[in-house]
């Protein structure tokens, strides 16, 4: 199974004792595949709560071990149609996370989050580690 991590997980491993069965999961993973929004988050975080340790940990990680998908114009498509969707259901949904969904649906890819409730009535797989 094809994995894409939102950044709730990837901030739990960047923690000094992360979740034990969020680190169990990481082990099974050979190479941690994100949207560029997640990697923007992330950026955004340490911007605002600059920590030097997270921000070595982050810049290494993403070199060693991560595949980023960009964003591009099919997926912006279907994440925009997605959250009209859905806020028209009574469903409001965020940009990033639509943004994030669609990527997943995009290249056929699991997302692995802790907050599935954002994430539910996207037509994507869902995983949360730490349940």
């Amino acid at each position: 199974m094809s994995y894409l991590v939102d950044t709730n997980v990837l901030s739990e491993l960047a923690r000094r004792r992360p979740n034990a069965d969020v680190v169990s999961w990481a082990r099974g993973v050979s190479t941690v595949t994100l949207s560029v929004i997640t990697v923007e988050e992330i950026f955004f975080g340490l911007a605002w709560k600059p920590n030097a340790r997270v921000r070595e940990w982050f810049e290494t990680f993403l070199v060693e071990h991560c595949h980023v998908h960009p964003l591009t114009q099919d997926i912006a498509r279907a994440a925009g149609e997605l959250r009209g969707r859905l806020n028209a259901s009574g469903a409001v949904r965020t940009q990033a996370d639509m943004l994030i969904a669609a990527t997943a649906q995009a290249h056929h890819l699991t997302l692995v989050t802790r907050n599935t409730r954002d994430f539910e009535g996207c037509g994507i797989g869902l995983f949360n580690p730490f349940a």
